[in-house]
């Protein structure tokens, strides 16, 4: 049964999670943090910041982890299989409809239409990462943190896979 809950939590953000990767990670933590309870919102925050300091696409290695650690080898695997299936069925099925109408006005105009909804899930899931920041280590440390981090990325222009190795270190040793 594991198995399927698994394929279930990868295969709903796959399908619904429009625009890539970090469009569907607000979907994911829906399935992995309320749904099927396999994580706390901190541990599915420090998995993405894990993901997010390795090389590759952000859903295939949340899939990937998230897979393994409640199902086991084959849990990886069935979680990597449902984040991609649903894009690779849609190649299969739709990919001649998809050359012929990729410019067309409609095309583009629902690709506009989607983007407020994504900015709107990774604001809603920024928002609840700060709150769970603000209840485990305090306001002052999630405000330095979110200041060290605005600087660095934005003014010094660093890397944010540097910035998020940074603050696993300051975690690790400092809180």
């Amino acid at each position: 049964m594991i198995y399927i809950q698994i394929f279930i939590a990868f295969f709903i953000p796959g399908i619904l999670g429009y625009g890539g990767g970090p469009a569907s990670i607000p979907l994911v933590e829906n399935e992995v943090v309320k749904r099927f309870g396999w994580m706390t919102v901190q541990e599915f925050s420090e998995v993405i910041a894990f993901a997010n300091s390795l090389p590759g696409p952000i859903a295939t290695k949340l899939a990937g982890y998230i897979g393994y650690e409640v199902g086991g080898v084959l849990g990886s695997l069935i979680g990597i299989f449902a984040t991609v299936a649903p894009s690779l069925i849609l190649m299969v099925l739709l990919g001649g409809l998809l050359l012929k109408y990729k410019d067309s006005p409609k095309v583009k105009r629902l690709t506009l239409f989607v983007q407020p909804v994504i900015a709107i899930l990774l604001g809603v899931l920024t928002w609840s990462f700060l709150q769970e920041s603000y209840e485990g280590v305090g306001i002052w440390q999630t405000i330095i943190l979110l200041a060290v981090s605005y600087y660095l990325i934005e003014r010094r222009k660093v890397h944010p896979a540097f910035v998020i190795a940074g603050a696993l270190v300051y975690g690790g040793f400092l809180l």
